[in-house]
């Protein structure tokens, strides 16, 4: 039988890294979808203030599979 998947995209960010921030968002998502077999990201942006990095936020491609 053929599998179907479905992608959402999550917007996660974090003070510390975007590693944390991919972290974060992919743990979240687990909270709520079963299935999680994947997650690309597709953007990735820093929040300057004053000069210094404040903020790494990603946008997210989770992919997970639907249940029969």
């Amino acid at each position: 039988m053929a599998t179907v998947g479905r992608v959402t995209e999550l917007t996660c960010r974090s003070p510390k890294s975007f590693e944390d921030a991919i972290r974060a968002g992919v743990a979240r998502a687990a909270k709520t979808l079963r299935g999680i077999e994947s997650a690309w990201v597709k953007e990735m942006k820093v929040e300057v203030k004053r000069g210094k990095i404040v903020g790494f936020q990603v946008n997210l491609l989770v992919t997970f599979v639907l249940e029969k």
